[in-house]
């Protein structure tokens, strides 16, 4: 062989066993310390002796985060002496569980799968519970796209149907119980433009966010609700107009996120200060 085939060759192997290497220690690192490319199994709490507040989210969540909450809670501290901490996640994460947000999706991890460790690289209730005073959890706009009742309706089923997310979300409110000390507030789920959905399926969702509302919260307990689906409808089945990216797109616009950014924060407010049950589901005033 000639000898510049063989430098070449030796080279070769070389630089595949550098990557081989560099791949076998990031997954020891990621083994030990449980992170990815997406973070930590579940993001540190906030320093300090204050309430610490944790935000579960995907897309639509983000938007209205990055509306200004943080800064929202900044100013509150820094006006009134307070000190309540928050933070946001993905929950779940692309990988290792997947891109699914769903009533089904916090059932399995949460109270099919609940325990001391993570499940699928994702904190069960029992970890979150040790760091966290008040968990904000919410489902992205498909969640809207409810299909028709079987009459047989099973927990432990992704398929989006009244029947199964009244089971899911039952099984989910006895898990919660379970954490007193720690407070829920669960967002009504995001809403779908028109063209994204059909009446029979708009009108689906809205029958199961109303039920949330009004039958499966209950006054007294450290579960509660804020009504993001009557501030995206204003009381209709859609996403409205003005309040989409356009083009078919559900995703909430930068309009709805500032406009609704301070309800969000003032239903926070009311849960950390004990008075969510006397106040608006929106947090607007004016409701």
């Amino acid at each position: 062989m000639d000898l510049s085939l063989k430098v070449f060759f030796v080279i070769c192997v070389l630089f595949l066993l550098l990557v081989a290497s560099g791949f076998l220690l990031r997954m020891i690192y990621q083994k030990h310390l449980g992170q990815n490319d997406e973070g930590p199994i579940l993001v540190d709490a906030p320093p300090g002796n204050g309430t610490k507040v944790l935000f579960l989210h995907h897309s639509t969540g983000n938007v209205i985060w990055n509306a200004g909450v943080r800064e929202w809670f900044e100013d509150h501290n820094q006006r009134n002496g307070t000190d309540i901490g928050l933070v946001e996640q993905s929950f779940p994460k692309r990988s290792s569980y997947g891109w699914h947000n769903y009533p089904y999706d916090y059932w399995k991890i949460w109270v099919s799968n609940g325990g001391e460790e993570p499940y699928m690289r994702e904190p069960t209730l029992e970890m979150i519970s040790k760091q966290y005073d008040v968990v904000v959890w919410k489902h992205c706009f498909p969640v809207s796209k409810v299909q028709a009742d079987t009459g047989e309706g099973v927990a432990n089923s992704e398929k989006r149907t009244l029947e199964n997310y009244k089971l899911q979300y039952n099984g989910l409110m006895e898990k919660m119980l379970q954490f007193p000390n720690v407070k829920f507030l669960v967002w009504t789920g995001a809403a779908l433009v028109e063209d994204a959905t059909t009446p029979e399926e708009a009108e689906r969702a809205s029958d199961f966010f109303s039920w949330v509302k009004d039958d499966w919260d209950r006054k007294g307990d450290n579960i509660y609700i804020w009504d993001f689906h009557e501030l995206e409808t204003a009381g209709g089945l859609y996403l409205r107009e003005e309040y989409s990216r356009g083009g078919g797109d559900s995703h909430p616009n930068d309009q709805i996120a500032e406009e609704v950014m301070p309800y969000l924060c003032q239903r926070i407010l009311d849960v950390v200060e004990d008075r969510a049950d006397l106040t608006s589901l929106t947090g607007r005033s004016d409701t």
